[in-house]
């Protein structure tokens, strides 16, 4: 627990102490940019080699898997269960691994979801505004969408509290095809 801890702290100072909204004073003013954080999701790109070991796919049932879509504040969501605790995770085609903010890490390691152990390096995130953020990256032991099940799916950490959880390419780069179909608020995985 420790080590998590630290590592979150350590992410925090290091995004402040980058961060090009401070001064030299220490005092804190947000870059403003054109777009909000509801309008677009954050991008991340890991600058540590994900570990040797790749995801595994598992299909309970048989033929495609149909998992609905909720809208919340016009974003669509889908349900995910990460190591046994259920989520709701934005689909994003464009995060190239799934992403989760500090708040949610934290969520996971109280329940025993992730551990020490599972963290496997650190990363930077680009935001869609160009901002980079430190963060870390880790193993997710099982992902379930549906009836298919992902096992070793590395994961983002971002250092941000408020960051949404994004259902990236870590995971969905796994499936065949995968389809939205807005009028029934269903999305497909082949």
């Amino acid at each position: 627990m420790n080590k998590l801890l630290a590592l979150l702290s350590l992410f925090v100072m290091l995004y402040l102490a980058g961060c090009s909204g401070c001064s030299r004073s220490g005092s804190h003013q947000p870059r403003r940019g054109k777009r909000t954080r509801t309008e677009q999701p954050v991008r991340e790109s890991a600058t540590t080699p994900p570990a040797s070991t790749s995801p595994t796919l598992t299909q309970i049932g048989d033929g495609p898997t149909e998992v609905a879509m909720e809208k919340e504040n016009g974003v669509y969501k889908v349900p995910v269960t990460v190591n046994g605790v259920p989520m709701k995770f934005i689909l994003d085609t464009g995060a190239s691994l799934i992403s989760m903010s500090s708040t949610e890490a934290e969520k996971l390691y109280r329940q025993g979801a992730i551990s020490e152990s599972d963290i496997i390096g650190q990363s930077r995130f680009q935001d869609a505004k160009g901002d980079i953020s430190p963060g870390a990256i880790v193993r997710l032991k099982s992902v379930r969408i549906g009836d298919r099940v992902l096992e070793n799916v590395n994961a983002n950490i971002v250092g941000s509290a408020q960051a949404p959880l994004l259902l990236g390419q870590s995971a969905l780069s796994q499936f065949g095809k995968i389809s939205v179909d807005y009028r029934r608020n269903v999305v497909t995985f082949d």
